[in-house]
């Protein structure tokens, strides 16, 4: 149940604080002068936790010898016996360990060696408990990999929530509620995926770092490859790429992946982020609204098996057909301004009121907008399909045929967060040509985010971009509002942080 190891490992002791981890370490040690490997080579396994326990309920495993692995999260010593509880990938086993069935070296290099946190490798049959509990009888047992540290606390785990971000291993460790967030985010993109897959989507990749930032209203990370002797920007994000794959003919793409916005940290932002962008053609942006609410509620249904789901104190309701009200009408309705506030002549007088400043550039449009953000957004509780956006701050969507001062455009909102954004795609090459002129002239202005010229972008719409729609949908915002959850630090495995000091 040993292997010998030549050379002692070197420990680094700064971390280990001076009580139960000093205990472990000189365990450690002990064991590495008795020539046995605290972290020896892995030993082959047959069945899962899950496994053992499914067959004793179906009548399967009967005198069967079972070999799993994992760690233990709980050791109970009652002198010649132990109860304990192994923890794998599919769930808990608990093991029993008697000293007279065990060769007496085994059982008592448990007592000396072994702890809680361990990883161990077990081999034994299966039985039931007084008290009613499938428990595997332990016929061997090795140790596969010494764990240096106590772990937390097992009935309230880890609460600390800036050791949580800092230390995920941990607090997926102890957290159960914690990993089934994690599990149920990949299983919603997962699910995302497949539906896209479903409907004749093509999954690609594109670059993360560009020559220019574009795509998005945001401020980039700036970086410099040697090589070249260039600055490169992460990616803010993929649209202009995947317009570029729709002009090569590959009519239905998407990816999922990382953008990157160097901007602030709050609940619902982090610099690092995931989103799904797809883009279709032969498609407006009311067939992307409508591909969305299918989404959204086939994703809802996949995660939560229903398309009603409690968000804090709120019940959710993801059945489409999802509400739609324009831009305006919103700051009515719902911001409870008049329709005087918002006419041209008194929008200023407006801002003002709320405290709200706009660059000296702003036209209307932005105005507006900037009045939905602070008294509108948030106040959105039930999938509502925000239309009627500004042309001025769509810069990359076709104009309304039936009103060529708004954009042809769509934001989706629930639980006060933006969701989705979407829009029919502006082909036009002329048209967008002047538009990244106008972004260009406002960046000259002061706006940082506003968005750069691209010139082989407009090159790629000379040769004709179909018809299309393009959506962009955050998923971990969607994350959050599926499994209950008010930080995007909580769903992201390890979020942006401060340096620890």
């Amino acid at each position: 149940m040993s292997e010998k190891h030549g050379n002692q490992a070197q420990i680094d002791t700064d971390n280990l604080n001076l009580n139960e981890d000093l205990v472990r370490l000189n365990k450690v040690k002990e064991m590495q002068q008795n020539g046995i490997n605290p972290w020896p080579a892995y030993k082959k396994v047959d069945s899962k936790c899950e496994k053992v326990i499914y067959d004793f309920e179906h009548e399967i495993s009967q005198d069967k010898q079972y070999s799993v692995a994992g760690r233990l999260m709980t050791i109970r010593d009652h002198g010649k016996t132990l109860f304990a509880n192994l923890r794998d990938r599919s769930g808990d086993l608990q093991i029993y360990i008697k000293k007279d069935e065990l060769e007496p070296k085994t059982f008592e290099f448990f007592e000396k060696y072994i702890d809680a946190g361990d990883i161990v490798w077990v081999k034994g049959t299966v039985f039931k408990t007084k008290m009613g509990q499938i428990t595997l009888k332990v016929t061997d047992i090795s140790l596969l990999s010494k764990c240096l540290h106590a772990l937390p606390e097992k009935f309230h785990g880890l609460v600390d929530i800036e050791q949580r971000y800092r230390q995920r291993y941990l607090d997926l460790l102890s957290n159960p509620e914690s990993k089934n967030k994690f599990v149920k985010r990949f299983k919603l993109i997962q699910a995302i995926r497949n539906f896209l897959l479903n409907k004749e989507f093509l999954e690609v990749e594109t670059p993360m770092l560009h020559p220019i930032p574009g795509g998005a209203a945001a401020r980039p990370f700036v970086t410099h490859h040697n090589a070249y002797d260039m600055d490169l920007y992460l990616r803010i994000a993929p649209e202009l790429y995947l317009k570029r794959l729709v002009v090569g003919g590959i009519e239905r793409v998407f990816e999922i992946n990382r953008n990157f916005r160097n901007e602030g940290i709050s609940t619902r932002h982090n610099p690092e982020f995931t989103m799904l962008e797809f883009y279709m053609a032969h498609g407006n942006y009311l067939d992307g609204m409508a591909l969305t609410e299918e989404m959204f509620s086939s994703a809802a249904l996949a995660i939560t098996g229903s398309s009603y789901f409690k968000f804090g104190e709120l019940q959710i309701d993801f059945t489409a057909p999802f509400r739609k009200l324009t831009m305006r009408d919103s700051l009515i309705e719902i911001g409870g301004l008049l329709e005087s506030e918002i006419s041209e002549s008194n929008i200023d007088k407006t801002l003002k009121k709320h405290n709200l400043e706009v660059t000296n550039v702003a036209g209307y449009g932005a105005k507006i907008s900037a009045l939905f953000e602070e008294i509108v957004e948030e106040k959105i509780v039930q999938p509502t399909f925000i239309i009627g956006y500004p042309i001025e701050i769509s810069p990359l969507a076709k104009r309304d045929e039936n009103n060529p001062e708004f954009a042809a455009r769509f934001e989706l909102f629930v639980a006060g967060m933006e969701l989705a954004n979407g829009f029919t795609e502006l082909n036009d090459p002329f048209d967008q040509a002047d538009r990244f002129k106008s972004q260009v002239l406002a960046r000259d202005a002061g706006d940082q985010e506003a968005h750069h010229y691209d010139a082989d972008y407009i090159k790629a719409l000379e040769y004709g971009l179909y018809p299309a729609v393009g959506v962009g949908v955050g998923l971990d915002r969607l994350t959050m509002l599926l499994t209950d959850t008010t930080s995007i630090k909580d769903v992201i495995l390890f979020p942006t942080l401060k340096k620890s000091e």
